[in-house]
């Protein structure tokens, strides 16, 4: 499950092992993480990373296609995590050492930077492949976060982008080497720590506020 570590100003959020699905107890984790994060006093940024082969793996449609009386509810919440990251009032940093697929690679495009492996994993939205339209909100936010182009080909062609070809999209900010990223998001993020962080939460929710609308609006899943 997701664990939070210090780091003098740095505060490093690791989402776990395994493909580290969006399933309501790791959403939930996450959450306590970011609480704890926004309690923390003096300056501080957020790095997000995870252990193993993936970032995120994206929604647990195993727990989903068993739970469909709670499907509403759960596309809310991860739709409030999506927003909550994007409008965090902090820098956060995203280091991507795996894959990041469909959710998690909209969780990744909520952080302000995204540091990517350039020699391993992909990042990808295959939702045009395993039929699963994007919602509103979820539209919203990759096109918020992409060039016009990037995101009209990652969303329609389910293109999978390794490190180098994703930082030429636009879509990473960086692709190092496995032994780099997460030196490179620490860095990172301690360059920014001393940003504050009211003056830094106002100018996310007004630069993203009609996403973060479309997010907040709870429209059912894929309609």
């Amino acid at each position: 499950m997701p664990t939070l570590e210090h780091h003098n100003e740095v505060l490093v959020l690791n989402l776990g092992e395994g493909e580290n699905r969006f399933h309501p107890d790791w959403i939930a984790s996450v959450n306590t993480a970011l609480d704890q994060a926004e309690q923390t006093p003096g300056p501080r940024a957020l790095v997000t990373t995870a252990t193993g082969k993936f970032y995120s793996n994206g929604l647990d449609l195993e727990w989903l296609m068993a739970n469909a009386d709670r499907y509403q509810d759960y596309v809310a919440d991860v739709h409030h995590l999506f927003a909550r990251m994007l409008a965090l009032p902090m820098p956060t940093v995203a280091a991507l050492q795996g894959h990041t697929f469909a959710a998690g690679a909209m969780f990744s495009l909520a952080h302000d930077l995204r540091v990517m492996r350039a020699d391993r994993g992909f990042w990808c939205l295959p939702e045009a492949d395993i039929n699963i339209p994007f919602t509103p909100g979820m539209a919203a936010l990759i096109q918020a976060r992409l060039s016009p182009q990037t995101a009209h080909e990652a969303m329609v062609t389910a293109r999978r982008y390794g490190g180098h070809d994703a930082a030429t999209a636009g879509i990473a900010d960086q692709a190092v080497t496995e032994q780099q990223v997460h030196p490179t998001a620490i860095e990172l993020a301690r360059s920014l720590a001393p940003k504050d962080t009211a003056t830094l939460g106002t100018i996310k929710s007004r630069m993203y506020a009609s996403v973060l609308e479309a997010l907040r609006a709870q429209e059912g899943p894929f309609n």
